[in-house]
């Protein structure tokens, strides 16, 4: 048995094993409802993952970007103008936080050198 928490339109709006100050009900395990609770659940976890790894992928070719530049191969002005301008824009943030970043690492070396 589930204990379960329905908002005022009867939608379940918590499911737990335990019971709780806020619960409304309860269900069995293998209730539809619980079931496709529980399937919302993992879609939610595998659209924030994949949303996560969205923006892994972003730095992973803003870098590719960058290195393929530096060696030549090709040149900002190889891509369109909208492109070009997020490229610049993100190069100027990230040169902007380089200093802070910079500052931040030579604080800990000063931390782990037992200079502070």
């Amino acid at each position: 048995m589930l204990y379960i928490q329905r908002d005022e339109d009867g939608n379940l709006v918590r499911v737990e094993a335990t019971e709780f100050d806020q619960m409304t009900g309860t269900l069995p395990a293998d209730d539809q409802e619980i079931q496709g609770w529980y399937a919302n659940l993992a879609m939610q976890s595998s659209l924030l993952q994949l949303k996560q790894s969205d923006l892994d992928m972003i730095r992973v070719l803003d870098d590719l970007i960058t290195v393929l530049m530096t060696k030549g191969l090709i040149r900002i002005t190889d891509l369109p103008p909208a492109a070009q301008s997020k490229l610049l824009s993100r190069n100027q943030a990230r040169e902007a936080l380089g200093g802070i970043s910079r500052l931040i690492v030579e604080e800990d070396d000063e931390i782990g050198s037992g200079l502070i």
